[in-house]
This record gives C-alpha cells, structure tokens and sequence, in this order.
C-alpha cells in the first residue's frame, strides 16, 4: 500500500528542522509524488529565447514527466504547449529542437496545428461533419502549458493554473539573472553551443543541496584540485593561468567560506557569495570594462561587474553562476538517478575572451572528465549507496541551526551554515502537499 499519497502529513514528517528523512532521496514512491506535484506547483526554467532564433523554432521540454513543446510563433511570441496531439494523444515531435516551419503535423493521422496550437487542418475532415468536433476540446488545438514567463529571455512554465504568480515565486533572487545578463554590455545573452550532459546515480536533491555547501571543496576536492594546484606552484612560471585561477579557490580554507556568507531568499532560493566568491579574483580582460562604462557608465558598470555571486539556487532544480555565464539544470530521472545539463552563455558585445573562459570553466568544472566533478560524483554515489544502510534513518542538517529561523523573509548568514538546505527543504514538503491538501479537500466536500 501506498505510504505518501494523498498524506500531507505522512510528507511533511519527513521533514525536521534539524533533518530529513532518507525516504526523501531513496523512496520511488516520494520521487513519483514530486513528478506529480513538486514539479507541477513550482515554476520550472526550460529554457533560453536564444535557442528559438527564428519563427518556426522549438525546444522538446519535461517537467515532472509531462513533455512540453516551446515554441516561437510568427508573431515573435514564445508559446508552451502539452507535446501530445489532441486526437489520439500521440506525441508529436520527439526531436530536442528543430523548426516546425509554419505548422506541426502529427505523424500519426496528419493533424496539422499552427505554431500558436490552433488546428490548422483535418484530413477527411468531412467524417467529422455532424458530430460537434468544433464543440470537443480536441477541436481547440494543441493544450497550452497552464502558466508561461519569458523573463530577459530565460523561459519558465509552471503548469499549475493557480498559485504564486511569477514575480511572487522569485522575488528578490531575480537580482542573479539581473545581473547575469547585465555583465553583456548589450545586456543580452546567447546561449551557445550543445550543453555538457553527465549522468548521476543519485538523487537530485543531492546535487541542490551541494551547490550551496561550502565545507566539501577543500576536502573533497583535494586529491584533484589539490594536487593540480600544487604541481603548478612548484612547475609552473609563477604567472597566472586561467585554469588555475579557477581551481585553486576551490582549495580555499574553512574561513574564507564562512567569510562570503549565504544568502536565502523565501521559497527555496539562495546562493553563495554575499560579500565575495570563488569568482572574485579573475584577471581582468583587456577592453571589457571599457565596454561595460560605454553602455552603463563607470559607477554602474564597477556595481555590475562588483557582484560576483558564487552559486544562486533557484527552486526546484537550476543553479545560476553570474559571474561566469553558466547554468546547470538538475533533470531527476529516477530517484537514485540524475541527468545534469551545463549550459554556457556568451556575452553580446562583450570580448570573445570572457566566453573563452567560460567554456574552460564548464569543462575543467562540471564535464563528466573533468577535474572536479568526477570528486562529486563519487560523494553522491556513496550517499545514494550509504542511505539505505538501516542503522541510520535521517540525515543531518543541523550546521549553525538556529532556534528561531524561518524561511519567509530574506537573510544573510554564515557561508558555511545549512540553512539554505533547510530552506530548499522547507519549500520541498510545502509544495509537495500544495495539490494533495486540494484533493484532500476535494474529496472532503465529496
């Protein structure tokens, strides 16, 4: 028998102010319950306005396990729809991406639908004649996603019709892509080049957790980073090299992390790199500042390029790095199964150098053979591992805990403390039950 569905409060007891239960990252029956409602009353990203050029172009999308069709319609517009024909519910285009041109045809039956999901056309349309086809739903064309947001250019859908609008979701942590897409001089990015993709054997919540926990990079990471760091202090010219520069802060000590503080915003967002980060100590690229003062002045332009947030975690399954024009999105398979897609971005207008330098990073960082993501890798497959051991049932999360903390309003606080997981949790059980208290009080009234 079924343990959590349609049990708010079998759900929200997973969740301590101190820990989680192991049921959270091992159970099949809780990772079905958040394909089911996590995903569902959360607003998700699926993607970049720059991977549809031209009208005509779309984007395959999965959120929870409903696939979605992105589209760019002839007016310019951005549209989601279900990836399922309204007449037999076959899928109707299985590619990634490509261009429908003016329509998509079903290969099934040949439905055409215009790009905006309007039925276009109806082979042997006059076997419908007399039966009210343009009365059933199914004459309505291809079914829109409930709720659609294309903000600078990254899209979001949430496909619950009610709820936090956008705006509320987010809030405040909108200031990363604020900022992230500020750095271009022109104040737009592209998304270039195929994403990196690297499976896991872990859950998901493991890798969030892990973009915000500042006390594993010295210690996980110190066989890898460590010994590269060290081989060039003692072979290398003495001069700066970029790759270096973006392996050595990983080997920075416990008080440098405690130092760039954490912030958390309300609904599961946060990031590292309050007061500096990982990313603080890049050579400068000749030219670059000199373009940001042409379009923003100097005072703006030194505010811009002065944030250098570490990573920003945006609820339920993105990690956000400004400074270096990268995200990575968090894909749950199964629930000891995780596909991670890194994404990188090039600045319009800005030195061909910077994007340089964040293809190496993505590479040296977050590729399945690079120097730091294999260290990982390897952590979340022992914990994935170690969870099901019997002796233990709740995982800790209880690092500069404090009594009175709540998660509705924003704070700053110590960068090595768990709060932001805490936080990320706090938003996992309240939009896990949101839907399971309607059916609840559905069913109630029934």
């Amino acid at each position: 028998m079924p343990h959590y569905a349609n049990s708010p409060d079998a759900i929200k007891a997973l969740i301590r102010p101190r820990e989680i239960h192991r049921d959270a990252y091992v159970s099949d029956e809780i990772f079905d319950l958040e394909m089911k409602h996590l995903f569902h009353n959360t607003w998700v990203y699926v993607g970049h306005a720059s991977q549809l050029p031209d009208k005509g172009d779309y984007l395959g999308a999965e959120v929870g396990r409903q696939p979605l069709i992105i589209v760019r319609h002839s007016d310019d517009e951005i549209h989601a729809f279900y990836n399922r024909c309204p007449h037999k519910g076959v899928r109707v285009t299985t590619e990634e991406c490509g261009n429908a041109g003016r329509f998509f045809r079903c290969p099934y039956h040949a439905l055409s639908f215009r790009t905006n999901g309007q039925l276009m056309a109806v082979p042997l349309k006059k076997g419908y004649e007399g039966t009210k086809l343009e009365d059933n739903i199914a004459h309505r064309g291809l079914f829109p996603v409930a709720q659609l947001k294309v903000y600078r250019e990254f899209i979001f859908v949430k496909l619950n019709p009610g709820g936090e609008s956008f705006e509320e979701f987010f809030g405040d942590s909108l200031s990363t892509i604020d900022n992230m897409v500020d750095r271009s001089p022109a104040g737009k990015l592209v998304a270039e080049g195929a994403p990196l993709r690297f499976m896991h054997n872990c859950n998901w919540k493991m890798l969030v957790e892990n973009q915000t926990d500042t006390c594993h990079p010295m210690v996980a990471h110190e066989a890898s980073v460590g010994t590269a760091v060290d081989i060039w202090n003692k072979e290398g010219d003495g001069g700066k090299h970029p790759g270096v520069e973006m392996l050595a802060p990983f080997m920075s000590p416990y008080e440098f992390f405690e130092g760039i503080g954490i912030r958390v915003w309300p609904n599961g967002h946060g990031h590292t790199g309050v007061s500096g980060s990982i990313h603080a100590d890049y050579s400068e690229i000749p030219g670059y500042f000199e373009k940001m003062t042409e379009s923003y002045g100097e005072e703006r332009a030194k505010a811009i390029l002065d944030e250098v947030r570490h990573n920003t975690v945006y609820f339920p399954n993105i990690m956000v790095k400004g400074p270096i024009q990268n995200i990575r999105v968090f894909k749950p398979v199964a629930a000891n199964r995780t596909l991670v897609e890194s994404w990188t971005f090039r600045m319009v207008d800005a030195p061909d150098q910077l994007f340089a330098r964040t293809l190496i990073y993505n590479r040296f960082i977050n590729a399945s053979t690079s120097i730091v993501g294999h260290d990982d890798h390897e952590m979340y497959e022992r914990a994935q591992i170690g969870l099901t051991c019997n002796g233990l049932e709740w995982v800790n999360m209880q690092r500069l805990y404090e009594e009175d903390e709540t998660y509705d309003q924003e704070a700053v606080v110590n960068g090595t403390s768990e709060r932001q997981m805490r936080n990320q949790f706090n938003a996992w059980q309240r939009y896990m039950t949101m839907s399971m208290e309607d059916e609840s009080a559905v069913g109630a009234e029934a």
